[in-house]
């Protein structure tokens, strides 16, 4: 056994494959449907015109008894459940999976919260400055020193936490 065989056997092999893979985009690229076009207008044959008749008439329907969906009373105060220091998220987190198993977005009101459960609304208030916001737990967390909420950078912003990282804030359960 001198080996040509062996070697004369792949490149059989190969030339077959490397033909096949050639031959395939070129079969690709013809559409599997032929463009009918009478085809496609005969399907909508079957569907008759609408009736003159069952267009509503303007003024049909009374506008003003129509009343607008209830949104959440944000200015509901809650349940108090203490206090503590707050921080925010960096910009390093952005885009990765909390533990709800969603993705963190740092423009949403969200936070982290070691215990309560995910999708709780808690209103986060920041008495330095009066100012309050209402975040959606999706996290677990902060794991860091005595903080009891890490809070996304847009809450963080709006209650002013930005400049310093961190601070002390009053927390509600809202539902």
């Amino acid at each position: 056994m001198d080996g040509t065989s062996t070697f004369t056997g792949r490149r059989i092999v190969r030339l077959i494959a490397f033909a096949a893979a050639l031959a395939l985009p070129a079969s690709a690229s013809t559409s599997a449907l032929a463009d009918d076009s009478d085809a496609f207008v005969r399907t909508f044959t079957d569907i008759s015109a609408p009736v003159a008749g069952t267009m509503p008439t303007p003024g049909a329907v009374d506008v003003s008894a129509i009343t607008a969906a209830e949104e959440p009373d944000d200015a509901d105060e809650g349940t108090a459940i203490g206090g503590g220091v707050a921080s925010y998220y960096g910009k390093k987190f952005n885009g990765r999976r909390t533990a709800s198993g969603e993705r963190f977005d740092m423009t949403q009101m969200t936070a982290a919260h070691r215990t309560l459960p995910f999708g709780s609304r808690v209103r986060v208030t920041n008495p330095a400055n009066g100012k309050s916001v209402v975040v959606r737990i999706n996290d677990r967390g902060p794991f860091h020193g005595k903080r009891v909420i890490d809070l996304s950078r847009s809450a963080a912003t709006e209650l002013g936490l930005i400049a310093r990282g961190s601070g002390k804030v009053e927390l509600a359960l809202l539902d």
